[in-house]
């Protein structure tokens, strides 16, 4: 009837109504939870975040520095240090120096607080290296790591002072004119000197045969007319490119080294072989001197046919105008034949 239709719509009004205020009647963080899908925890099983938790407590655990210096060879990295005039900034304040009281190439350090005066620095070469606190006048001009010091191309005249537990220096590519017998006093774990490339024209005698340690000894290209005396202890000895003629070679200056393995004399003025020459010896460099003659007995020993000599494997005397084929007698113990002229 149409009373009938009038009515049906207003029902279906009131069942809409009655859907909604159930809906809204559900309270709104009950809504929130339905809407929002729950995460899958299977997801992040694999994932260890506790690994990336660093703090200064697990530091070493995760970062192995034990074997950091085994890794590194600073003597191999020596030629691409560039080593300036500054030392580094220290950690303390109050130990900086004071550019008001400073002159050129003369730095002046603050005492800490409670501590008594400092004494300045000598300039290196002027000084004695018991004047000043250990280790500070090189390390000032040098660059100290470790037990190794770096002063290449660092504008030297002389050696600086090193602190005591030097082991390795090098200082090539400076002015250096002489080494003094108290430039290295003192220095018992001295491993290894390197002054290549500087100006040396003279070295007193004892300036390195009381050093203890002392197996490595570079110094060529410098302007050498004699060679020092040298510890036993030496393993290595390079005086290339120097000017030492034979006379300014101790007599038997190389027999009572018996760990000498490396001998480089080459570019010099040599006159002869400077032997006797230690059984230890590998390695004999004398091209380009001015040898002309030899003795039958200089590697070997004419009495003992049955000799032979296996450690001195390298043995080169290019460069000479010696004609080596009239020595047959002089290296037939010799495991190689000497390099240079047979004819």
């Amino acid at each position: 009837t149409p009373a009938g239709r009038r009515m049906c719509p207003l029902g279906w009004l009131g069942v809409a109504s009655l859907c909604l205020g159930t809906l809204w009647a559900v309270p709104a963080h009950e809504r929130r939870k339905a809407e929002k899908p729950k995460a899958d925890p299977t997801l992040y099983g694999n994932l260890d975040l506790d690994n990336y938790d660093l703090t200064l407590d697990n530091y070493g655990e995760i970062l192995d520095l034990s074997n950091y210096e085994e890794l590194y060879d600073y003597g191999d990295l020596a030629p691409k240090i560039e080593v300036g005039t500054l030392a580094p900034r220290p950690k303390d304040p109050k130990s900086l120096a004071d550019p008001g009281e400073s002159t050129a190439g003369t730095p002046k350090l603050q005492p800490p607080s409670g501590a008594g005066p400092v004494p300045p620095a000598p300039i290196p070469g002027q000084g004695e290296a018991a004047s000043a606190p250990p280790g500070l006048p090189s390390c000032l001009l040098c660059l100290c790591l470790g037990s190794s010091v770096y002063c290449d191309d660092a504008d030297l005249e002389h050696i600086p002072a090193l602190p005591p537990d030097t082991a390795y220096l090098y200082a090539r590519f400076n002015r250096i004119g002489a080494v003094r017998a108290g430039d290295f006093s003192g220095l018992e774990k001295l491993k290894r000197i390197d002054l290549s490339s500087n100006s040396i024209s003279w070295a007193d005698a004892d300036a390195f045969r009381l050093l203890p340690s002392l197996q490595e000894l570079l110094l060529p290209e410098n302007r050498l007319t004699a060679l020092p005396e040298l510890p036993r202890s030496i393993v290595r000895l390079d005086a290339r490119l120097n000017r030492i003629p034979s006379a300014g070679l101790r007599p038997e200056a190389f027999r009572d080294l018996k760990q000498l393995q490396f001998l480089h004399l080459s570019d010099n003025q040599l006159d002869f072989i400077p032997a006797p020459l230690p059984e230890s010896l590998r390695s004999l460099h004398l091209q380009n001197n001015n040898i002309q003659t030899m003795h039958e007995d200089t590697f070997c020993d004419t009495q003992d046919h049955g000799q032979i000599r296996r450690a001195l494997e390298d043995v080169r005397l290019d460069g000479n105008p010696i004609n080596l084929s009239l020595f047959p007698n002089a290296f037939f113990c010799l495991p190689r034949l000497p390099t240079g002229r047979f004819s």
